[in-house]
């Protein structure tokens, strides 16, 4: 009979102590090649098309007044601080290349920032008003962390404060991650703020909002996703889309009637 103990015999005969030491020999992920900056240079550059093509179908309220500043400041500039702090050959989660993380994980926060705009338009407040309590540092290796936390939170006259989850997607495919959820809820809990996800589809040219501390353990829309290694999201159903890219962005009076 071939035992757990065996197997693991066997595996010290071949010198290694630890199942993850052999499954890192036997998969290669032992071996780590350089950052290929060539090719993050290409990405850098696919942003850039990405956003300027963006800005020239987007309603005129939410467009980018300077696009090529923005640019900078967003894409070339936080690229420079992240080589600059030795930060992308880190990015390596689930197995994947750091280039292929950073690009990932660069077009939501380029996302979020060129539609920053938009949220003083739907919830009529000033841009003042829209506070970061996000934690991505771009500082230290450390402190550059992908967290639950929410984006943003607004301060509104007559209403209880509001905390943003600003998502993008760009393959037609729109989930909410559990963690988002669990973290929503444990918000509300605590200090009853709500929490609203603000999702941008870039593939449809459109716009939903789900709020997240009261999606119940029940909802229909928690599925599987095979895609993502079996993790549990919330799939966004069309009908939490409401508001078109092309067209103004849509009140929030309109928003709290229909999700809060």
């Amino acid at each position: 009979m071939i035992t757990k103990a065996y197997s693991s015999d066997y595996r010290k005969k071949m010198g290694f102590t630890t199942q993850d030491a052999a499954k890192d020999f036997l998969g290669a992920k032992d071996i780590v090649s350089g950052v290929d900056f060539a090719y993050m240079e290409l990405l850098n550059e696919r942003l850039k098309d990405i956003f300027e093509t963006v800005n020239r179908v987007v309603a005129l309220g939410v467009k980018a007044e300077d696009l090529p500043a923005f640019s900078k400041r967003h894409i070339t500039d936080v690229f420079e601080k992240m080589k600059e702090n030795d930060i992308i050959k880190h990015l390596n989660n689930q197995g994947r290349r750091p280039e292929q993380v950073y690009f990932s994980w660069m077009r939501g926060y380029v996302s979020a920032n060129f539609f920053l705009k938009s949220l003083s338009l739907i919830f009529g407040v000033d841009l003042s008003k829209v506070r970061l309590i996000g934690t991505d540092d771009f500082e230290k290796t450390e402190t550059f962390k992908r967290t639950a936390k929410a984006d943003f939170e607004i301060a509104m006259v007559g209403h209880q404060p509001i905390r943003i989850e600003m998502q993008s997607g760009f393959t037609g495919i729109n989930d909410i991650k559990q963690h988002k959820v669990l973290e929503a809820k444990r918000v509300y809990e605590q200090h009853k703020v709500s929490t609203l996800a603000i999702h941008y589809d870039l593939y449809n040219g459109q716009v939903a909002f789900v709020r997240l501390d009261n999606i119940k353990e029940s909802d229909m829309n928690w599925i599987t996703r095979q895609q993502m290694e079996g993790q549990t999201v919330f799939h966004i159903d069309q009908n939490f889309f409401v508001w078109k890219l092309t067209e103004p962005p849509v009140d929030f009076d309109v928003i709290r009637k229909e999700f809060m």
